[in-house]
């Protein structure tokens, strides 16, 4: 239940919820994995692709459901930026550095490797983004191993690139654009605009608005799920500088009442429902395929190559120091986990390509990649936590 006058923490909420989500996902990952190469493959494929009025159900889980979690992905990032661990440009500077550096490089060594395959290179962005449940899970089971300051990095590093993944969806992976519907989108988002300066505090004339805008969204052409980022951006937020969060912002009421149902049903739905992908008939070619090397090598190569050389060389040339109590061991461990892309990693895969055998070869490069990353990540932290770091 949520306090109604002081609501706790919205970073120490996510961070549980997030940890426990994430170890709920992993079970979610293994069971579609499990379901989709049994006797009920029959029986999950074709639920998936039952149609539900004017889409599947895959769809109304993919375009739907997670716009929810692309609104609360919004509103974290607002709230990080207005009243956060992002609020100055200070503590800006590290994390959208790190950020920054692992979607490039992952992006780059996926291009190296699938690019000069005709097609392909439409998947770059595959590897760009940090799945923030799946890794505060793997953290979560090394439970104090890891230093509170690394738990609070990755978790700004990985809504920084959020940050990124929904301008690159917007932006790269968007084709034809109905200009009517998209007028009507920017007509909706006017009206939340006037309604926040306004100083309107009730949250359901802004919920009432997103799902138009949602509909306007998705008839756009622009993929429906930025719609959701979109609303974040106008919900009006209180800030309460070094202490809880206010039990009057809209913000942090919405985000609160969110969290348990995006972390411990949307998000282990979602990858319920892409993580399937039936091993039958898929060769040895087909694993060792240029797309699938290309997604697994961006995540495990690219992320930790990515993050961890921003961070050296951030400290280097003092931009900014390492996450304080950690070891360049223990900070390497959670570039290694910064490889774990599954959630949108799936989701932007499903954006770049049509062909369901493409759309098979990136499950096996994501979960591949992400697995990799998550065993990696969890053995570099567990072994400096017991041989470098005092009790």
């Amino acid at each position: 239940m949520i306090n109604s006058k002081r609501p706790p923490s919205a970073l120490r909420a996510f961070l549980r919820s997030e940890a426990a989500g994430g170890i709920l996902l992993m079970g979610a990952a293994a069971l579609a994995l499990v379901v989709a190469n049994s006797p009920l493959a029959g029986t999950y494929f074709h639920t998936l692709h039952l149609m539900v009025g004017p889409m599947s159900l895959a769809h109304w889980i993919n375009d739907g459901l997670m716009a929810l979690f692309f609104l609360l992905v919004g509103l974290e990032i607002k709230r990080e930026f207005v009243d956060g661990h992002l609020s100055s440009w200070a503590d800006r500077a590290l994390p959208a550095i790190a950020a920054t550096a692992g979607m490039i490089v992952p992006a780059l060594i996926y291009l190296a490797i699938a690019g000069p395959v005709p097609g392909l290179a439409r998947g770059w962005a595959i590897p760009a983004a940090t799945d923030i449940a799946f890794a505060i899970g793997v953290m979560a089971i090394l439970g104090s191993r890891v230093p509170a300051s690394l738990k609070l990095f990755l978790t700004t590093v990985a809504i920084v690139d959020d940050m990124g993944a929904v301008a690159v969806i917007a932006l790269a992976y968007t084709s034809g654009i109905h200009g009517p519907a998209l007028l009507a989108a920017a007509v909706i988002m006017g009206v939340m605009f006037v309604l926040n300066h306004a100083g309107v505090q009730k949250l359901w004339p802004y919920l009432g608005l997103a799902v138009l805008l949602w509909l306007a969204v998705l008839l756009s052409g622009v993929h429906a799920t930025i719609a959701g980022v979109l609303a974040a951006s106008l919900i009006p937020i209180r800030a309460t500088p070094g202490a809880p969060d206010s039990a009057e912002s809209p913000l942090h009421r919405l985000e609160h009442g969110l969290h348990k149902w995006v972390a411990f049903g949307i998000v282990p739905l979602f990858g319920f429902a892409n993580a399937g992908v039936s091993l039958k008939g898929l060769g040895m070619e087909h694993l060792v395929a240029p797309l699938p090397l290309g997604v697994a090598g961006g995540l495990f190569l690219g992320k930790q190559l990515g993050v961890f050389l921003a961070v050296w060389l951030c400290a280097r040339f003092g931009i900014a120091q390492r996450p304080g109590g950690a070891t360049w061991l223990q900070t390497y461990g959670m570039c290694l986990l910064c490889g774990i892309g599954f959630t949108m990693s799936l989701f932007v895969g499903g954006l770049a390509f049509s062909d369901p055998l493409l759309i098979d070869e990136v499950k096996i490069g994501v979960l591949g990649g992400s697995l990799v990353s998550a065993l990696a990540g969890y053995l570099v932290l567990r072994f400096v936590a017991r041989k470098k770091v005092p009790a």
